[in-house]
C-alpha cells in the first residue's frame, strides 16, 4: 500500500505549490467530480428564476462517502445531483427510475439544521421543498414531455432539431432518461454576494467538509498513518474520468464472498483513514489529469512526491522531447563532414542528437533535484467495478533520468514520422522526417503485432507493461517482441509501404537496444548509428548488399517513371531466409536496370559507384560466410537500413551544395 501513502504525501505537498492554474487545482476532500447538465438559478428566497442546459461542463460537487462511490444504489449527493434525487415531482411526470427525493431532502435538511449551514444551501432547500423542479424546467423549455404529459425518452420528430438536453445526456439502447440529468445550483442574492455558483463557492465546500467530518464516528487503526482515527468504510471511484465506476479499494463483499478470503470482516484485512483515502484518490485524479499516459482504460502516471511536474510523454513519445530532433524538418539529421569537407560516413550521426537529448533531460532533472522521490504507477480495470495497480516502482530522480537517458542512448534509431506543420499560419502541411529517437510503445506494438491489435486491446496493454520496466528501470528488452518486429520488418508486404518503413526503423532500434542490454554480458554489442563500412559480419554485409541493389533499381525505375516495388523489396523475406541463393537471383535481375542507367550518360557515374560498392562489400565477406545460405539474423536490417539512410544523407548533402 506504499502507493497510497505516496499519493497522500503528494496531496499534502501539492497544496503548498504556488500559483497553480485554476484548472490544475487539487479537489477538496469529501467532494467528487461529475458532468453537470442543467444549471438552475434561484433567488435568495428560494424562488425559481431561470435555467439553462450545460454542455461538457464538469463540476466538483459535495459528496458523502457512499455517494462518491455509488453505482446503482441509493446514495444522494449533498447538493448537486440528478433530477431523480432533487425533483419531488419526478415520479409525477412519469420518471422511469426510482425516485430518491426523500433521502436527498432529508440529508440536505440535516446539513441546513447543523452549525455548518450556509445561506446558499438554505435557499436551495427552500426551493426543492416546493416540489416544482420538473414543472419549472418544463415551463423553461429545458425538460420536454410527450402528449400524455410524461417525460420523453427520445425525440419523436426527425424533421426538427432535437433539444439541447437530448444531445448531452447519455443513451442506453437508443433511449435516454431526462431524470438522469444532473442539476447544479446558482443562488443570486440581493446583498451583492459574488459566489452565485455553489460548485465554485469555497465557503460552501468548506462548510460541507466540516459537516461531513463531524459525522464520522467509526474509529479504527489507520495502517498508513499508524494512528487511531476515523476510518473509511467506502472508497472513491471516478478516478480516471467522471464516469469511471472502477475502484482501487473495495469493501463491497457482503454476499458471495468473492474477495474476502480468510477474513470475516473487511476491517480485519486493512483499514485506512477517511482523510488518507480521500486525499490519496484526489491526488491520483489530479495527477492523471495533469501528467499521465493513457492506453485505453490503462493509465500510466509518473510523478514527484513534491507535486512538481514530471512530463511522462518524454518516456512514451520521444518527439515531445524536442521538436527539432531532425534539423528543422529535414528528412534526416545533418550529415557531418571530415577535415577535407566531404561527407564522413564513418561518423556516428546519432551523437549530436544524443547530446541534445541529454541536455534536455538534464533540464528536467535539475528542476527536480537528485534526491527527489519519484513514483511510477500503472492502473487498469478488468471489469467496470474493479481496478488494479498493475505496475508500481519508486526511484530517485537521479536514477530515473539515468535509466531514461540509457533508453534513448541504447534504443535510438532512425524512426519514420509524419510531422504536421503550419503553413502561412493556417493550412497544415505534412512532412516526412526521420529523427534519431527510440520508438514509442505505440509504434512498437504496431510493428510487433500489426492489425491484430485492433481486436486485442489486452495484448497492447500487456505489451506496455512489459516495455515500462525497460524504460524506467533499465531492464533487458523482451526477446520475443524483438523477434516479432524483425520478422514483420523483413516482409514489405505486411502492410502499407509507410507502415513497413516504420517497422524497419522500430526493428532496428529494438535489435540494437536488445544487444546493448543482452542478459548474457559476453554477448553484448554496441551498434553505431552510422553506416559501419568496417563491419565484416555476414548478416550486416548481406543487408548492405540488398540496400545497394534496391537503390540501383529504384533510380532506373525513376528514370522510366515506373512506380512499383523493386526486386530487392519483393525478395526481401526470401533473402532473409536464404541470402546466398536469393542474392544471385537479385543480382541477375539488375542487368536490364544497369543497361538503362548506362545508356543514360548522366547516370553513368551513379551506376559505377553502386557497382563499386557491391564489389567492396563482397570483398569484406569471408569465403565461407558469403556462401553460407543459412537464415540471417536481425543484424542484416541494421546494415540494410544504415546503407539506405546514408543515401538519403548523400542526397541531402548534394542538394545543400547546389
Amino acid at each position: 500500500m506504499s502507493w497510497l501513502y505516496r499519493l497522500y504525501q503528494t496531496y499534502e505537498k501539492a497544496l503548498k505549490l504556488p500559483d497553480l492554474p485554476e484548472d490544475q487545482q487539487l479537489m477538496s476532500i469529501s467532494h467528487t467530480v461529475q458532468n453537470a447538465h442543467i444549471n438552475i438559478v434561484l433567488d435568495q428566497d428560494g424562488n425559481f428564476k431561470r435555467a439553462q442546459v450545460l454542455k461538457k461542463t464538469q463540476i466538483v460537487l459535495p459528496a458523502t462517502e457512499s455517494s462518491a462511490g455509488r453505482s446503482s444504489n441509493e446514495a444522494p449527493h449533498a447538493l448537486a445531483d440528478k433530477l431523480q434525487y432533487v425533483a419531488k415531482d419526478y415520479a409525477e411526470f412519469g420518471g422511469k427510475k426510482n425516485a430518491y427525493f426523500s433521502s436527498y431532502q432529508k440529508q440536505l435538511a440535516q446539513w441546513c439544521a447543523s452549525e455548518f449551514t450556509h445561506p446558499q444551501i438554505v435557499s436551495i432547500l427552500t426551493y426543492v421543498n416546493k416540489g416544482d423542479v420538473i414543472r419549472d424546467l418544463v415551463e423553461a423549455n429545458i425538460i420536454h414531455l410527450n402528449n400524455n404529459g410524461k417525460l420523453l425518452s427520445n425525440w419523436p420528430d426527425d424533421s426538427k432539431t432535437a433539444p439541447v438536453l437530448f444531445t448531452v445526456l447519455p443513451k442506453e439502447g437508443g433511449q435516454l432518461d431526462q431524470g438522469s440529468a444532473l442539476v447544479c445550483w446558482s443562488v443570486e442574492r440581493s446583498d451583492g454576494y459574488l459566489n452565485a455558483d455553489t460548485w465554485k463557492d469555497a465557503s460552501v465546500q468548506q462548510k460541507w467538509i466540516d459537516y461531513e467530518a463531524s459525522k464520522i464516528d467509526s474509529k479504527g487503526f489507520c495502517f498508513l498513518l499508524g494512528i487511531q482515527t476515523a476510518v473509511a468504510s467506502n472508497h472513491p471511484s471516478k478516478i480516471r474520468h467522471s464516469g469511471d465506476k472502477a475502484k482501487l479499494i473495495s469493501a463491497n463483499d457482503n454476499s458471495g464472498f468473492t474477495f474476502r478470503g480468510k477474513f470475516f470482516e473487511s476491517e480485519q484485512a486493512c483499514t485506512v483513514s477517511f482523510d488518507v483515502t480521500q486525499k490519496a484518490h484526489n491526488a491520483l485524479r489530479w495527477l492523471i489529469k495533469r501528467q499521465s499516459v493513457r492506453n485505453g482504460d490503462q493509465v500510466i502516471v509518473i510523478w514527484a512526491i513534491s507535486g512538481k511536474s514530471v512530463p511522462p510523454e518524454v518516456a512514451f513519445d520521444p518527439l515531445s522531447l524536442d521538436e527539432d530532433l531532425s534539423d528543422d524538418g529535414n528528412e534526416v539529421v545533418e550529415s557531418p563532414t571530415n577535415q577535407e569537407g566531404t561527407l564522413d560516413l564513418s561518423s556516428d550521426f546519432g551523437q549530436r542528437v544524443a547530446c541534445k537529448i541529454r541536455c534536455k533531460l538534464k533540464g528536467y532533472y535539475q528542476s527536480l533535484g537528485a534526491t527527489e522521490q519519484l513514483s511510477i504507477m500503472a492502473i487498469d480495470s478488468a471489469t467496470p467495478g474493479r481496478m488494479a495497480v498493475t505496475y508500481y516502482q519508486e526511484q530517485l530522480a537521479k536514477n530515473y533520468f539515468e535509466h531514461l537517458y540509457d533508453w534513448y542512448e541504447n534504443f535510438s534509431w532512425y524512426q519514420r514520422y509524419n510531422k504536421e506543420q503550419q503553413v502561412d499560419g493556417k493550412k497544415k502541411d505534412t512532412k516526412l522526417i526521420w529523427p534519431i529517437v527510440p520508438p514509442s510503445p505505440f509504434s512498437i506494438a504496431q510493428a510487433a503485432y500489426g492489425d491484430v491489435l485492433k481486436s486485442q486491446d489486452t495484448l497492447k496493454k500487456q505489451l506496455y507493461l512489459r516495455i515500462l520496466p525497460c524504460i524506467a528501470e533499465g531492464k533487458a528488452f523482451p526477446k520475443d517482441i524483438v523477434d516479432s518486429c524483425v520478422a514483420r520488418a523483413t516482409n514489405p508486404n505486411s502492410g502499407e509501404h509507410w507502415e513497413w518503413e516504420r517497422n524497419v526503423g522500430v526493428a532496428c532500434a529494438l535489435y540494437r537496444g536488445y544487444f546493448s542490454r543482452h542478459p548474457d554480458q559476453n554477448k553484448r554489442r554496441k551498434f553505431e548509428m552510422a553506416l559501419d563500412e568496417t563491419n565484416d559480419n555476414r548478416n550486416y554485409l548481406y543487408g548492405r548488399l540488398l540496400a545497394v541493389a534496391e537503390c540501383l533499381e529504384q533510380k532506373a525505375l525513376w528514370l522510366s517513371d515506373e512506380k512499383r516495388a523493386t526486386t530487392a523489396e519483393r525478395f526481401m523475406q526470401q533473402f532473409s531466409e536464404r541470402p546466398f541463393s536469393t542474392w544471385r537471383n537479385i543480382e541477375l535481375a539488375l542487368a536490364p536496370y544497369k543497361r538503362r542507367l548506362q545508356n543514360n550518360g548522366k547516370w553513368g557515374g551513379f551506376l559505377t559507384n553502386r557497382e563499386t560498392e557491391i564489389t567492396e562489400i563482397t570483398n569484406l565477406f569471408g569465403r565461407q560466410d558469403y556462401c553460407d545460405d543459412s537464415k540471417l539474423t536481425g543484424e542484416f536490417l541494421l546494415g540494410y537500413h544504415a546503407q539506405k539512410m546514408s543515401y538519403k544523407k548523400e542526397k541531402k548533402s548534394a542538394e545543400a551544395t547546389e
